[in-house]
């Protein structure tokens, strides 16, 4: 009973800390036009085909690709140097604001 008791609480605490982080849209597209949009565009969708497109993908996949631009775990010169520069919270912010910009679509 003590192990349910246990497992329970962890579990709600985990739930409870995890609400308290949320990302800021607003301060993810202010950074993002400060940072991202010269190569990406101001919305994720640049008009550069050697550029990755960012809008409309998944926020857990962007902020693990800044991660592992962070940690050298992904290989770009140019990204590792942009990366390095981000908090964790700069990271949440972008991905969430890059997730909610409609991806360009293709025929």
């Amino acid at each position: 009973m003590k192990k349910i008791v246990i497992a329970a609480m962890s579990g709600a605490l985990l739930l409870i800390s995890g609400q308290g982080i949320a990302a800021d849209i607003e301060a993810g597209k202010k950074k993002a036009g400060e940072t991202c949009a010269a190569c990406h565009g101001a919305d994720g969708n640049s008009p550069a085909p050697n550029f990755p497109k960012l809008g409309g993908q998944h926020a857990d996949y962007l902020a693990k690709a800044l991660n592992d631009y962070k940690s050298g775990a992904r290989k770009d010169p140019i990204m590792a140097g942009m990366a390095a520069a981000l908090s964790k919270e700069d990271v949440e912010n972008l991905a969430a604001y890059y997730a909610t910009q409609s991806g360009l679509r293709t025929r």
